[in-house]
């Protein structure tokens, strides 16, 4: 199974930006950990990381007919980018959204998401977790629906 990790705008700033909100790992570690656990499971994870709404665009788009399921943490343009919606949906590929703190928490205009309709589901608030749990569910959905069954 090929899966693809998509990280949005200011992520590459962990570690850095509000540890208090986002902790202290740094992007390299989250991706390096997930990486870790997915090639333990024997499956293939690619990490992409963009400030720019094209490029991650741009990203699932060459990601059809390549990947069967994308990790999605959008950042600010989860409650913006109408592009990376039509995106995700215009190439039919299964994804989680997630978020490293609960957006349901913070600010009115974070409550939004353009993304989490069509989503297999959206974890939000476990910090770096987010990432483990939103994998593992991915995998059970796309497993369970290859073979009909849980798997």
């Amino acid at each position: 199974m090929h899966l693809l990790l998509l990280n949005g705008p200011n992520l590459n700033l962990l570690g850095q930006r509000e540890p208090g909100l986002y902790g202290h790992q740094t992007l390299v570690q989250i991706e390096m950990a997930l990486c870790e656990r997915a090639a333990a499971d024997g499956l293939k994870l690619d990490c992409f990381q963009s400030n720019f709404e094209g490029a991650l665009v741009e990203r699932i788009h060459q990601a059809m007919g390549q990947v069967d399921g994308i990790l999605i943490n959008a950042g600010a343009y989860t409650h913006t980018s109408i592009a990376i919606r039509d995106a995700l949906l215009g190439t039919a590929i299964p994804y989680v959204e997630l978020h490293l703190s609960n957006t349901h928490a913070r600010e009115p205009f974070r409550h939004r998401s353009f993304l989490a309709d069509r989503a297999i589901g959206v974890i939000t608030g476990f910090g770096p977790t987010s990432y483990d749990l939103a994998l593992e569910g991915l995998v059970r959905h796309l497993r369970k629906s290859v073979l009909g069954g849980e798997g």
